[in-house]
């Protein structure tokens, strides 16, 4: 077999590769031993036809089409592995000539990674927000947590804001009652904003057994998106006791003894919180910096296939969920479809750029993954899916995405390195020693936005004939 590569531009070759024919002898059997298995001869036992009968009865065309759809994969993949190529996506194989007896010769075009070159990062700036906690924070987050323990007991008077109603409701769309549009026990505090638009005034100023009606739009179900006439009866009016902020508060709220020392605590989660947005904001800031260095030419299949694996998601699993279609979601965050799209592609080539640049890192690093980094990754992953760790380990492996796995693993202690390697400075000027944050920054770059499409599209490098 002979190959040569043509490029094409900075991240896309052709592939011109010749075969000769003796090399298409395994195929050549392969494919009349699987005629053999699918045809009937009469005369001829079954997979014991001659291959001239083959020829004959089925023609030599027949055969040699299944025997290339065989020797394809493995004769591009040798001129791949030959030239040294980091493929990504579908080969586009076009077979250029094919002579019985003779050769075989085709072309594959297939996008590339492109070269990189990392420049010195070790002058990146960056500003972050200082990390201060006023007592006022102190004071609502002690507020919150007195809100969680409320109680509430009937009243008899007219409800009023904050006060937890039990309503029953039900949803008429031009005149008909939804068959989801009827609820009855529903428990609703006035002011949250959780439940229908125009629902705080609609029960504000009714005693229970009271019943009004008001318009709104259903935000989900079979008619969401529709306007619907609603009719609430309240059954039961609760006032909201909240229980006194003292040291009984403390005891019953938390570990500690005193109010004082709740609030000692509650200020250095805070502050901790507010150390772990500082080490996410350095590493956002310090990646855009990165890339703003780097010349990163990006494949425009692998572009296309990013942004409709992006829409996908948010059309079919996002929106699915909440009950909203693409229009209704543009509606409600003032954005044209126009708009959309560009914001979409800016995301994509954002999330191809990191990828290519922190893969890049990695070599050039020589950074490795080990178990104990994998395993941890592997855990706040399951976390956020909402499995368990075994779960999602199972459906990992069964994906054939464990490699995928290690790259995010690889590339968030690329970005660490890089962090580490940057001055960041807070709003004060004072310069922010990250060192203890490592950990959070490492979980912070795994979440950074490296592509799926792109990951995906590596895996998949054989090609169709």
């Amino acid at each position: 077999m002979k190959s040569a590569v043509e490029t094409l531009n900075p991240t896309r070759v052709r592939l011109t590769v010749e075969v000769p024919f003796e090399e298409l002898k395994d195929s050549l059997d392969a494919a009349y031993k699987k005629i053999n298995q699918q045809v009937t001869v009469k005369g001829f036992r079954k997979g014991k036809i001659p291959a001239r009968i083959i020829d004959q009865r089925f023609g030599r065309g027949a055969v040699l089409e299944e025997a290339v759809n065989d020797a394809l994969p493995k004769f591009y993949t040798e001129a791949v592995n030959e030239a040294e190529l980091n493929v990504l996506g579908q080969p586009e194989v076009d077979i250029t000539e094919l002579k019985d007896g003779e050769t075989l010769n085709f072309t594959a075009e297939v996008d590339v990674r492109p070269t990189i070159e990392i420049p010195d990062y070790s002058g990146i700036e960056v500003e972050v927000d200082a990390i201060e906690v006023s007592d006022e924070d102190v004071e609502k987050a002690v507020a919150d947590l007195r809100e969680r323990f409320a109680s509430t007991s009937p009243v008899e008077r007219a409800a009023q804001d904050d006060d937890v109603v039990t309503l029953d409701l039900a949803a008429k769309v031009d005149g008909e009652v939804l068959e989801d549009g009827v609820a009855d026990g529903v428990s609703y505090t006035i002011g949250s904003g959780e439940l229908l638009d125009g629902i705080d005034e609609a029960v504000k100023g009714l005693e229970a057994g009271g019943e009004t009606t008001f318009t709104s739009e259903l935000k989900g179900g079979s008619a969401a998106g529709k306007a619907a006439e609603v009719t609430v009866k309240v059954t039961q009016v609760a006032a909201r006791e909240l229980p006194e902020l003292d040291d009984e508060f403390a005891q019953l709220a938390s570990e500690f003894d005193t109010l004082d020392e709740l609030k000692a605590d509650s200020r250095k989660r805070l502050e901790n919180m507010k150390q772990y947005d500082q080490a996410t904001q350095a590493q956002e800031r310090v990646l855009e910096k990165l890339l703003e260095l780097v010349e990163v030419p990006v494949p425009e299949k692998l572009l296309e296939d990013e942004i409709n694996t992006r829409k996908h998601n948010l059309e079919h699993h996002q929106l699915g969920q909440m009950g909203l279609d693409l229009a209704k979601y543009l509606e409600i965050q003032g954005k044209t479809e126009e708009e959309f799209d560009a914001e979409t592609k800016e995301a994509a080539v954002k999330g191809i750029k990191t990828q290519f640049v922190l893969d890049e890192l990695v070599n050039k690093e020589k950074l490795n993954v080990n178990q104990e980094e994998l395993t941890e990754h592997l855990m706040r992953r399951a976390a956020s899916s909402g499995m368990s760790p075994d779960q999602f380990a199972q459906a990992v492996v069964e994906g054939g995405q464990v490699p995928m796995l290690v790259g995010e693993v690889a590339r968030g202690k690329a970005l660490a390195v890089v962090v580490e390697a940057a001055t960041v400075k807070d709003t004060n000027g004072e310069v922010v020693d990250l060192d203890d944050e490592e950990d959070e920054t490492a979980a912070a770059a795994d979440d950074s936005e490296t592509t799926e499409g792109a990951t995906e599209a590596e895996a998949e490098d054989k090609p169709e004939a």
